[in-house]
């Protein structure tokens, strides 16, 4: 009789039920008693917004949730793409969520993992779900309320009907997304570097056409925000606070008075998207669309005025790629680091050397994938040709089958005709199809994900118990 566990795992269906079983329970242990939940705090704001702006003749920006300072800070095409909420009630606004977060998880997990995730059925899918439930972008975005999830699955649906031959559209998810929060605009830039040209012009037009559909709707909302709010970046909360895990958040960390100097800032901006362009063009070129994605991800939370820590799941894909080149162990590491809420240690205090590398650590993460991501399919998978390059080899191909031909008298040799894309090589993972060289995919001045005019001492887009460590909740 066969040992129900063996060296790399569970072998029956009952020794996996147990371990998942143990694992679930673990996970609802550690949720409901380490972190602090944020109690729907960004769909309050969602809510109370939408409900004031519709039944009760208020403006997008002058809503508050009651007893704080937190209102709406999303550019008006958002509030209108959540006018639905209006229509139900709290309880039911709130389960409507929870079902949109986890079927876009779905999705992305799916795009993202789904060939490795199938290989193991059912018992991978289970333990994705727990490893997904510790890691805190994830879990802070569930327990806000919050469209960060919904986001990364438009760009990623995006790249799948990009590279699977029906692109007619494919545009269209990433100007949305740009829409609700402009950091993921950064992704058209992509399409530029990858000269995804109609994709480029389609994601520009719909991120155009929503502003313009939002100042019909709400043409005094819409002024307000182009003119004033979106130059603001202290609607969205202190720049300073240990939250903010941009590039920003680190110099205003540093800072005397928490206010990074702009020049400073700035070039330190333009090294990111440097970096950002060289290693996305090589991605491209390689046919490592997963490794683009990511790649453009973490430059988008980098350069981003205000990255809040749920912001950061832009990085699932940067996960995609190490574990699609078997770094496990760095994987492994980085995802400990991510689940562990350690940079809240320095929630009053991030002075000093410990404060400037434990305070900023998912920063360091950030950059860390930025700079080293490995690109480029590995080694031993067919299909690998790069997106710009499929024309070139074929006529390659065609040459050197003629040039090695035999005499004309004899009969000439065939050349196996070559697609001019594979979906194979070149699209998201899927469940069973889907190849390697696949892509995958936050917070600027325009997606605050709480207060207009935060007065709070540790303002965030949170409720007063934004952080894991706050003993008190900030003063009204």
């Amino acid at each position: 009789m066969s040992r129900p566990w063996g060296p790399g795992g569970p072998r029956t269906d009952r020794g996996r039920l147990a371990l998942v079983l143990a694992l679930a329970t673990a996970v609802a242990v550690f949720t409901a008693t380490v972190p602090l939940l944020r109690d729907w705090f960004d769909l309050r704001v969602y809510y109370g917004t939408v409900d004031t702006w519709m039944w009760h003749g208020g403006h997008i920006y002058d809503y508050r949730v009651p007893g704080t300072d937190y209102g709406f800070t999303y550019p008006p095409f958002a509030a209108l793409a959540m006018l639905p909420m209006a229509l139900v009630g709290w309880h039911t606004a709130v389960g409507c969520a929870l079902l949109l977060n986890l079927g876009t998880l779905a999705v992305a997990v799916r795009l993202l993992y789904g060939r490795e995730l199938a290989r193991h059925g059912w018992f991978g899918w289970a333990l994705a779900g727990c490893a997904l439930a510790l890691f805190e972008p994830v879990r802070d975005t569930f327990s806000f309320g919050q469209v960060n999830l919904v986001l990364l699955a438009l760009v990623l649906v995006d790249i799948r009907l990009l590279n699977s031959g029906r692109g007619r559209w494919a545009g269209a998810g990433i100007g949305l997304a740009a829409a609700v929060k402009l950091t993921p605009a950064l992704f058209i830039g992509m399409l530029l570097l990858a000269r995804r040209w109609r994709a480029a012009a389609v994601a520009t037009a719909v991120a155009g056409a929503a502003p313009a559909l939002a100042a019909w709707a709400a043409p005094g909302a819409s002024r307000f925000y182009w003119t004033r709010a979106v130059w603001d970046t202290t609607r969205v909360g202190r720049l300073d606070y240990v939250s903010n895990q941009s590039v920003q958040g680190v110099l205003a960390r540093l800072a005397a008075d928490g206010q990074p100097a702009r020049p400073v800032w700035a070039l330190a901006v333009l090294a990111v998207l440097a970096v950002w362009a060289v290693r996305t063009r090589g991605a491209v070129r390689a046919g490592d669309w997963r490794a683009a994605v990511a790649l453009t991800g973490a430059a988008a939370c980098l350069v981003s005025p205000v990255t809040w820590v749920h912001h950061l799941v832009w990085l699932l894909p940067s996960f995609a790629v190490l574990l699609h080149h078997r770094r496990v162990r760095s994987a492994a590491a980085l995802y400990v680091v991510l689940c562990s809420s350690v940079v809240w240690l320095w929630i009053d205090d991030a002075s000093g050397l410990d404060g400037f590398l434990g305070g900023n650590a998912y920063t360091w993460i950030t950059l860390g994938l930025l700079i080293g991501l490995p690109v480029g399919l590995p080694v031993g998978l067919s299909g690998s040709l790069p997106l710009g390059q499929l024309r070139t080899e074929r006529r390659s191909l065609k040459r050197t089958a003629s040039a090695a031909a035999p005499a004309p008298t004899a009969a000439p040799t065939a050349v196996p005709d070559q697609p001019e894309s594979s979906p194979a090589s070149l699209g998201l993972a899927t469940g069973s199809a889907a190849g390697p060289g696949c892509a995958t995919g936050r917070g600027g001045s325009s997606e605050p994900t709480g207060s207009t005019r935060p007065a709070a001492a540790n303002p965030q887009s949170s409720s007063s118990r934004a952080s894991s460590y706050t003993a008190k909740p900030p003063p009204n």
